[in-house]
């Protein structure tokens, strides 16, 4: 279980609190654990197909929780090559392991210049601190 101070050094992050862990040209993309606390019981998640190609800052899809529904942002353009079945079938798992088993999507991405606009851990932490 994770806690709010648990903001893994490894990862790159995007102000609307996605993550990303690059595995050569392959980003995995998730919610900080800050982003799933706020949310609260989350309840349902809507992801993109494989295959859709998708724009920085675009849209992808959309958790709901109990209490809110809030959209997902692309961190990186590129194109959908994996989704997680898992957190389409039991999207509480975002709540318990946003880093690990609550993943959200994998996108090959289109421009890897694009990473530099994205948080270290660092920035990151300051960033959820200011709030």
């Amino acid at each position: 279980m994770s806690t709010d101070s648990d903001i893994p050094e490894d990862l790159k992050y995007s102000e609307d609190h996605e993550w990303l862990a690059l595995e050569g040209e392959t980003g995995t993309v998730g919610i900080t654990d800050y982003a799933q606390s706020q949310l609260g019981d989350i309840v349902f998640v809507e992801l993109p197909e494989v295959g859709q190609q998708l724009e920085k800052g675009q849209v992808f899809g959309t958790i709901e929780a109990v209490k809110t529904v809030a959209e997902v942002y692309a961190p990186v353009s590129g194109e959908v090559v994996e989704v997680n079945a898992a957190v389409q079938e039991g999207a509480e798992v975002i709540n318990t392991e946003p880093y690990g088993a609550g993943w959200l999507i994998k996108i090959r991405l289109a421009d890897a210049k694009e990473l530099s606009q994205l948080m270290s851990a660092g920035d990151y932490t300051a960033l959820t601190a200011g709030i």
